[in-house]
């Protein structure tokens, strides 16, 4: 439902060995009429670490930019290749003035790395920085969206008994 979360940019990712695009990305794809996976079929946009497009979102998507982020080879991703890339899409989102994204968390079109982790990791880095942004929408699936609420509710119990 990526129109139910009014924001600037979509963020997503894709891997460089992994054709069709997979998760959010092969949604962008559907959504922008095959867009995504043209470009990755004519070499324009491998996925390789480090990449980063930026598409326009309109008119097909309520998003005015769509941000795709290269995650390298599936077997490489890790923690660290997590931290590095969402690094990368805050300073892209910061270059970009947006205040606010839905952003599927890098790599969690699989499962290397869990939902609670990526989203502990995600809000580190993002608290890490001078508050720039109003707000994020992150894309999961049902059961671990479920998961994640349940942490962070956790998560601000233990802090209050602190």
């Amino acid at each position: 439902h990526l129109d139910a979360a009014p924001a600037e940019v979509v963020a997503c990712s894709v891997f460089e060995d992994e054709r069709p695009p997979r998760g959010t990305a092969g949604l962008l794809d559907w959504r922008l009429a095959g867009r995504l996976g043209r470009l990755l079929e004519s070499g324009f946009l491998r996925g390789v670490r480090d990449e980063v497009l930026l598409l326009p979102g309109r008119p097909r998507l309520v998003a005015d930019k769509v941000l795709v982020f290269g995650l390298g080879p599936r077997e490489s991703f890790d923690e660290l290749a997590f931290d590095h890339v969402v690094g990368l899409l805050l300073d892209r989102l910061e270059g970009l003035g947006a205040r606010s994204a839905i952003v599927e968390l890098p790599g969690r079109q699989t499962p290397r790395l869990a939902a609670e982790d990526a989203a502990d990791r995600f809000l580190t880095a993002v608290t890490a920085r001078d508050g720039s942004f109003d707000g994020f929408t992150l894309i999961e699936r049902p059961e671990d969206q479920k998961r994640v609420t349940q942490h962070m509710i956790e998560a601000r119990r233990r802090l209050r008994r602190l």
